[in-house]
């Protein structure tokens, strides 16, 4: 009965904790105010208050509805940094539901080690590694995959911004042409530089606001290249022509880095995953002779020091087959 109730909690907790985080990373805000307003500024997000008959778009301060969530936000070392991490994704994800979901996930995990009998020091030091790695995984993945797409569209943006200043359009109206013909998420961030500027910021701190989100190289070299072009003169649709071809001969060699390391990478893939499927192998054939791993103190000690060992490989392997360009 204990473990049919302990199930329940598990699954109930998953579920849950599934739900919150597509619901989460699903909210961007509805309504053309909802999403101007958020595009103008990075933090908080964006809370209506009917005022009779009118309508006031508030921006909320804190992180957090929840008091004790925002006191956590507080105790942060450096939130700033986890802020710009999250509006990297592109969701609309504040501190304290990313906090939340760290805490779920911890549970949900600290609920599963409980099941499978562990001592309680492993259950703590594997839930809290877990419980706090999967959250930052997950956001991790979800901003490097929106970057990919920004760096894929950006040299089309960049012409796109070259052919309006050729046809006499100013700058501003450029970047206001690129953010309503490319597709997210090159879109989104032109529009936010575009509505900046509107609402009083300087062109060129409205970009550098964006790059906080969008933290490349390719992408400094725009506002760089603009900057000095107002400071010496020039033809800035020539500038930004060299610059679109730069970053296009970028993306061809990283692309031919990615080739050449491909099979060092699939070596590490093979090699990282055989002791797990042997394990998985061995477990499904004799399960009562694997299991002696996890109950028997000295199992464990040899467990721990084979992932411990695992994961310095691979770290030692990401780290010869990754280049900085």
């Amino acid at each position: 009965m204990t473990a049919g109730v302990t199930l329940y909690w598990v699954v109930g907790g998953g579920t849950f904790l599934l739900v919150f985080l597509i619901g989460a990373m699903m909210n961007d805000g509805s309504g053309d105010l909802d999403r101007r307003l958020e595009r103008v500024g990075p933090q908080g997000t964006v809370r209506k208050i009917a005022t009779g008959d009118r309508l006031h778009a508030v921006r909320r301060s804190g992180d957090s509805g929840f008091a004790l969530l925002n006191i956590l936000v507080r105790m942060l070392p450096n939130p700033d940094k986890l802020r710009e991490r999250l509006a990297r994704t592109g969701k609309n994800i504040t501190l304290g539901e990313y906090l939340l979901m760290n805490f779920l996930s911890l549970l949900v995990f600290f609920v599963i080690f409980r099941m499978l009998g562990w001592s309680n020091t492993t259950i703590v030091l594997m839930s809290l590694g877990l419980g706090l790695g999967l959250p930052h995984f997950v956001t991790g993945f979800i901003g490097k995959r929106r970057i990919k797409k920004f760096l894929a569209g950006f040299p089309e943006a960049i012409d796109t911004m070259c052919r309006g200043l050729r046809s006499g359009l100013p700058v501003t109206e450029s970047i206001a042409s690129v953010g309503r013909e490319m597709p997210d998420p090159v879109g989104i961030e032109f529009h936010r530089i575009s509505d900046g500027v509107r609402m009083g910021k300087s062109l060129e701190s409205a970009m550098w606001e964006v790059a906080k989100r969008i933290n490349v190289p390719e992408y400094r070299f725009l506002i760089i290249a603009m900057a000095i072009q107002k400071e010496t003169g020039g033809n800035l649709a020539e500038t930004m022509g060299n610059l679109a071809d730069l970053i296009r001969k970028r993306r061809q060699l990283r692309l031919k880095v990615k080739a050449m390391s491909a099979e060092a990478k699939a070596s590490a893939m093979i090699i990282g995953s055989l002791p797990f499927i042997m394990f998985s192998l061995l477990l499904l054939i004799s399960p009562d002779y694997m299991m002696t791993m996890f109950h028997d103190l000295r199992g464990k000690i040899l467990l721990g020091s084979a992932l411990t060992w695992m994961a310095i490989g691979w770290a030692t392997m990401i780290k010869m087959i990754s280049f900085e360009l």
